[in-house]
């Protein structure tokens, strides 16, 4: 036996998870077929976005909660700062669905927050060019996490507790048996007890049984330069955001050290991919031409066309709540952790212990009746 545990996939959730089965004590092997960090997936872009007061739904508020005291904890054990809080502007028609479902997280939790109407919101933050029926919601537990660099601190960790790394390693099969599960990789075979996949992009290439409900997208982000003095974009004049408006998604984040503004756009179901190998990262003006139409129509003070553009991926289930548990037709030593919609990363420790949880047959402390594959994968069961 090679490990108790194999982790597959060792980047945003499987990095988090390697590093707290490792703090456990957990005999464990992760592999990765990029280096650690890559931005090949959905890590991607160096800064990811924390928000607290979520418009995906208020039963997320706990798990955030619990995962912005894990970032903590990770800082901390690393020595290394992580997450950068901001507060965050959540903008849009205060009688669209995003917005009543920020209003009930805020309520429900009671989380601090501010509401700053048309005229309000364009004194504090002139930067952006509201709608007059549009508010922001101030989010005062938000910011930014950088991303790439976080995996990185959690995968040192977790090899400094005794884990075992196999980078640049692509897992080729994984079969399941009565004693527990044979592991492919590069042409080498291993042995482990259970296995957790965290393959994000991929996970559906390991699993056939997922690729019916889960598709990957391809997202365009693109930085931006102030006119003016970039300190007016920085993360103390101009807090992370996330906008809906005339049918178009957004986010961005500040620009870190005095760097450039970075804004992307929702994915929808029209930059689906068929594969993750086959993404296509050469981008031509028409890739970005509505994130430069954004830019142009809903800001104040940046250059309208961006100084950088990179294409990234991410994994989307049918109702946009990722897949956490294990597989229904599996035997009980397969956990699955895949598919978190564009609103994973700032969960990821969170769920990377509820991961390493479920593979140690432990009790997990939330409800992931909501995340179950059963609600897909129920009719292959048994």
């Amino acid at each position: 036996m090679d490990a108790d545990v194999g982790v597959i996939g060792v980047g945003t959730i499987g990095s988090m998870a390697f590093w707290q089965l490792a703090q456990e004590g957990v005999s464990v092997i992760g592999f990765e077929q990029f280096g650690i960090g890559h931005d090949r997936s959905a890590a991607g872009g160096e800064t990811r976005i924390f928000r607290t007061a979520y418009k995906e739904g208020d039963s997320y508020v706990p798990v955030l909660e619990e995962a912005y005291n894990l970032w903590r904890k990770l800082e901390s054990d690393t020595n290394n700062q992580l997450l950068t809080l901001t507060k965050g502007l959540m903008i849009g028609d205060p009688g669209s669905e995003s917005i009543k479902n920020i209003f009930k997280s805020i309520e429900k939790y009671n989380l601090e927050h501010s509401i700053l109407d048309y005229s309000e919101a364009k004194k504090h933050y002139p930067q952006h060019h509201l709608l007059p029926n549009e508010i922001m919601v101030v989010d005062y537990k938000a910011g930014y996490i950088s991303a790439q660099y976080s995996i990185i601190s959690a995968v040192k960790k977790a090899v400094e507790l005794g884990a075992i790394l196999k980078s640049k390693t692509k897992v080729e099969e994984i079969e399941p048996d009565s004693d527990g599960v044979r592991i492919v990789a590069n042409g080498v075979t291993y042995k482990v007890g259970k296995v957790l996949i965290t393959a994000g992009p991929w996970s559906h290439e390991l699993l056939r049984e997922l690729r019916d409900y889960l598709e990957v997208r391809r997202l365009i982000n693109g930085w931006f330069f102030s006119k003016g003095k970039m300190e007016d974009f920085g993360e103390g004049n101009f807090p992370v955001f996330m906008r809906e408006v005339n049918g178009i998604s957004y986010y961005g984040v500040p620009a870190v050290d005095n760097g450039m503004v970075k804004i992307g756009l929702a994915g929808t179901p029209d930059d689906r991919i068929q594969k993750a190998d086959h993404i296509n990262r050469n981008i031509n003006i028409e890739d970005y031409s509505l994130l430069v139409k954004t830019v142009n129509n809903y800001f104040t003070g940046l250059y309208k066309d961006p100084a950088r553009v990179n294409a990234y991926m991410e994994t989307y289930t049918k109702d946009k709540h990722a897949i956490v548990g294990k597989l229904p037709g599996y035997n009980e030593n397969v956990v699955v952790s895949t598919g978190f919609s564009g609103h994973g990363f700032k969960m990821a420790p969170v769920l990377g212990k509820i991961s390493a949880n479920l593979v140690m047959n432990q009790k997990v402390p939330f409800s992931l009746s909501k995340l179950s594959p059963d609600r897909f994968l129920n009719s292959k069961s048994g």
